[in-house]
């Protein structure tokens, strides 16, 4: 909008965004670049209008988490940690092991990774739907398959 030769630039808010519904195939994607890929859609980023303190991204939904590859010996060697809160309570888990049991939990951690922390990254990080097998319950919002 331009006002008296000044140019303005128009702001996002939470009521002017426009988002919209991808779906991306897992099937033998490197799980540190698709997350990348998948932390820059729900930011908004790959948007023009891209503000860093507003939630103007679109929702990702994931299929065949368990088909997910990991690089190198990650799948021997990495160590995922949590801790009880109580005293002794460190639970340390392979990434074999989450793979088998929870393959969406590691999409998941690794995209919270690569978000912001607090309010913000919190609203973000419930717009990714991630699922095991190939299908969703999506098909209502029509989400456009996504490839790279």
């Amino acid at each position: 909008m331009l006002i008296g030769g000044i140019v303005n630039t128009e702001h996002l808010n939470k009521n002017t965004v426009e988002r919209k519904w991808y779906v991306i195939d897992a099937d033998g994607k490197v799980l540190g670049r698709m997350s990348t890929r998948i932390a820059n859609l729900l930011r908004g980023k790959t948007k023009p209008t891209f503000s860093p303190h507003v939630d103007g991204g679109d929702f990702i939904i994931v299929t065949n988490a368990e088909k997910v590859v990991l690089t190198g010996k990650k799948l021997e060697k990495k160590l995922y940690f949590r801790h009880t809160q109580y005293p002794g309570g460190i639970k340390l888990t392979p990434a074999k092991e989450m793979m088998k049991k929870h393959p969406d939990r590691v999409i998941r951690r690794a995209v919270w990774g690569m978000l912001p922390k607090g309010r913000l990254g919190r609203k973000m990080i419930r717009k990714l739907k991630i699922y095991s097998g190939a299908e969703h319950p999506h098909q209502a919002q029509k989400p456009e398959p996504i490839t790279f």
